[in-house]
């Protein structure tokens, strides 16, 4: 359903970060067998790390006995780690198994341990309800390890709240004004867009037709066909999965060539892969990767994309900086919401569904919708 919002409406700036949720909480790279990574996720100090079977593991980084950082320690036999201060071993589950000072364990020895999936190149945890962890509620980011897709990105430690950092992703009429130089330009915030939505997600589309290509899409257009000028249509479709993970589907195709109706073979395809997890309440880990169908074969366009990427979204973190920076400075003021805000007004909806499920929010107050079709 299309929706439009009162331009007037404010909203909170800052919402809690729900729970029963999965979020990334590392590359699959990061997590390994021989040592340990620590990680702060939605305020709970982790220690990650794999068996000796391959499997991920996610402990809270505190020992039972006095709260030493398990993360410090090292690991043991085929799933245990040992806590450095006075050497109790736990197991994958955080039961402990080995207290070196006595024979007897306490019943009550444990840690907690939290569900794990890894998919989409991703560690996964949930820190919530752990009879409520599905599997199948990890968002949809098969252009990660599709065959059909290639691509690579980085982790921004982003010192901001994850919040801001979706509703940036969510307006990208921002591109004109933070990224002049390389992906924006005027039609950005004159074109029409759609917003629709479902229970759990959120699709803001637009499509600029008959324009000139941006420099970063004018490259890629020349890396796929050689010497190509003249106009393009450029689309943005973003697509969001609760609780934090945007993708945007982007590109520019040969103007009229039919790419709105769905023949993009003369045009270049990326996917803008975006999953964001709250450290703390005004810091994100921010995993990003961008994904291409094309030119697959080629290790130079995967480094050129992920290096200028990194640089288009390091404007991006210097913004959301100085934004924290001055909701702190400023924390009487409410938000007010522009109709480009529409995507992510919806996005919040849903996060205060959850939050108010959760027992944390009492009643959802972004907004309510003038008129729904």
């Amino acid at each position: 359903m299309t929706i439009a919002t009162s331009p007037s409406t404010t909203t909170a700036k800052i919402l809690p970060h729900p729970l029963n949720a999965w979020y990334v909480a590392a590359w699959d790279h990061e997590v390994t067998s021989k040592g340990i990574t620590s990680r702060t996720i939605a305020n709970k100090p982790l220690a990650l790390y794999r068996t000796q079977d391959g499997r991920a593991v996610a402990l809270a980084d505190a020992c039972w006995h006095r709260l030493a950082p398990l993360s410090k320690g090292k690991l043991t036999g085929r799933d245990g780690i040992q806590c450095p201060y006075h050497g109790l071993v736990y197991n994958s589950a955080g039961r402990c198994m080995s207290m070196p000072a006595q024979e007897t364990l306490n019943p009550s020895a444990a840690v907690p341990s939290y569900p794990v999936v890894e998919q989409h190149r991703y560690i996964w945890v949930w820190l919530g309800d752990p009879t409520l962890a599905d599997p199948t509620l990890v968002p949809d980011m098969h252009q990660m390890d599709h065959p059909d897709w290639t691509g690579d990105g980085k982790t921004i430690a982003a010192a901001c709240n994850y919040q801001l950092v979706l509703d940036n992703l969510m307006d990208l009429t921002h591109e004109e004004f933070v990224h002049a130089s390389t992906i924006g330009q005027d039609e950005l915030s004159e074109s029409d867009f759609e917003v629709t939505h479902t229970e759990d997600s959120v699709t803001v589309s637009r499509w600029m037709h008959d324009i000139d290509a941006p420099p970063f899409w004018q490259k890629n257009m020349n890396d796929k066909f050689p010497g190509f000028e003249g106009k393009v249509d450029r689309w943005q479709i973003i697509h969001y999965y609760y609780p934090s993970t945007i993708c945007i589907d982007v590109g520019v195709a040969k103007a009229g060539t039919g790419a709105p109706e769905g023949d993009r073979s003369q045009g270049v395809n990326g996917y803008v892969m975006n999953t964001i997890t709250p450290e703390s309440d005004r810091s994100s880990h921010y995993f990003w990767s961008f994904q291409r169908n094309y030119r697959l074969d080629s290790q130079l366009i995967t480094t050129q994309l992920r290096e200028g990427v990194h640089g288009v979204f390091g404007e991006d973190e210097d913004m959301l900086t100085a934004q924290q920076d001055a909701i702190d400075a400023n924390p009487d003021h409410e938000f007010y919401s522009l109709n480009i805000d529409a995507g992510g007004m919806w996005v919040r909806r849903i996060l205060e569904k959850a939050l108010a499920a959760e027992g944390r929010l009492d009643i959802p107050t972004t907004f309510a919708p003038k008129k729904e079709a």
